[in-house]
């Protein structure tokens, strides 16, 4: 009898450990997985959105990706199915392909892992990019003509050609000097109104909707309907979220939110559940989480309806007419990164933020919001620019004049604003791996040249 307990209670030991290791198939299978949404998504909104060719997106979106899925996408085959505006990637024998869906006004819904949802037409508007608007800019498209130096333009010739970082690739640049078209210029297979992916810029976009949605909302507890009771994250607030010092917890630096991006998972699923490493206000820590929670809680806090409309409220108005905000199967948009939008789309925005949140003589933010937005409070990051709430702040000491803030994207997106010098710089890019644009460079040159 002693031994055969002694037996049961080795393998009662035993079986614990055993269960908490993962196959390599499983393993493998997951970011596969992944690999394979990401390819959905970027191929969907890529086509859709933006109406670039798939050989365009193999080429330019999809060159120099994440590395773990870098080796994987190419391996992958898309079927992109016109009538049903949905783009299917097969990764796996035994579960069913990954899955994109596109629909008017909402662009591309990333379908979770497993699902086997089919697209329906029903109520589809036929996929059409936008063109010109008659309008004279900067509501419309009329009335562009730019007459830039000869320095400027060698200058803008200079970011085409990798002189600003190794193995970058510049496919758009326009600037705006007295909300004027001075310069621009695009990539092949790019244009004034083929958009791409504005990464992190989104943020910046995110920081944005909220002062138009809620901001009485800034110094209040972020209404997260998950956090409950005694949960010490009550104490976040929507200005800790802005400002990236919520102090929260996540799998990487903060800024990978691979499940939400393209593995469909959701916003409410996963960005929710990370628990406090840090008192909220007393740590920088740039993370997609954080932006995430923002927008969500704006959800709970606003109503549906109210939601729903944040992007149109801001897009419409500005004339913004090629740019779309994504979201996840559950609703979240997903502003921390899920935009499409065009240099001009782009430099409008940042003409709103040079003007203090009024477009065409009215009042659209509240006053002080962009101040707010471009004020550090509370902690810094260690190194390079600082913080405001959403946008990046520069200045002397990367050679710009005191004021100047930017949004920022991966692979390569910026927004750079000099109110200084009445300029809007706005740079795109499809940069791959750990190529690096330098703006602050870039910007600095522009300034000098005009």
């Amino acid at each position: 009898m002693r031994i055969f307990k002694t037996i049961c209670i080795g393998i009662a030991l035993a079986l614990p450990a055993q269960a908490q290791v993962v196959p390599q198939s499983s393993a493998g299978t997951y970011q596969r997985a992944v690999a394979a949404g990401y390819k959905a998504a970027i191929y969907c909104a890529g086509i859709f959105n933006a109406g670039r060719s798939s050989a365009q997106i193999d080429a330019d979106e999809l060159r120099g990706i994440y590395s773990e899925y870098d080796r994987i996408v190419p391996s992958l085959t898309a079927t992109v199915d016109r009538s049903s505006a949905s783009v299917t990637v097969p990764f796996d024998a035994t579960l069913p392909p990954r899955r994109a869906v596109w629909s008017k006004g909402r662009g591309c819904t990333t379908l979770p892992i497993g699902s086997r949802q089919a697209p329906s037409r029903a109520g589809k508007a036929p996929p059409s990019i936008a063109g010109a608007d008659p309008r004279p800019w900067p509501m419309g498209d009329a009335g562009i003509a730019p007459r830039p130096s000869a320095a400027m333009n060698g200058i803008v010739e200079n970011a085409f050609k990798d002189a600003y970082g190794a193995g970058t690739k510049t496919v758009g640049v326009l600037v705006i000097k007295d909300g004027r078209v001075l310069a621009e210029r695009y990539g092949s297979g790019f244009g004034p109104f083929v958009s791409n992916r504005t990464w992190s810029v989104g943020k910046s976009i995110a920081g944005t909707m909220i002062g138009l949605a809620n901001p009485a909302a800034l110094n209040a507890p972020a209404a997260i309907a998950q956090w409950k009771g005694g949960d010490p994250r009550r104490t976040i607030t929507m200005n800790h979220l802005l400002r990236m010092a919520s102090g929260l917890h996540s799998d990487t630096a903060g800024n990978r939110t691979d499940a939400i991006y393209f593995g469909g998972t959701t916003v409410d699923e996963q960005a929710v559940s990370w628990p406090l490493e840090a008192a909220p206000g007393t740590r920088f820590r740039y993370a997609n989480n954080d932006i995430l929670l923002a927008i969500y809680a704006t959800r709970q806090t606003v109503g549906e309806q109210r939601y729903r409309a944040m992007p149109d409220a801001l897009f419409g108005p500005l004339g913004m007419s090629h740019t779309v905000a994504e979201a996840d199967w559950h609703g979240n948009y997903v502003l921390s990164s899920q935009v499409w939008s065009t240099a001009r789309d782009l430099a409008r925005l940042g003409l709103f933020w040079m003007q203090d949140g009024v477009w065409a003589g009215k009042r659209m933010l509240p006053a002080g919001w962009v101040r707010t937005m471009t004020t550090p409070s509370g902690p810094q990051p260690a190194t390079g620019p600082g913080y405001g709430a959403t946008l990046w702040l520069f200045g002397p000491k990367q050679g710009l004049p005191e004021g100047s803030f930017a949004a920022q994207g991966n692979r390569g997106q910026y927004v750079m604003v000099i109110p200084a010098r009445k300029l809007v710089v706005v740079r795109r890019g499809e940069d791959p791996g750990a190529a690096r644009f330098d703006i602050a460079r870039f910007a600095a040159d522009i300034s000098a040249a005009v």
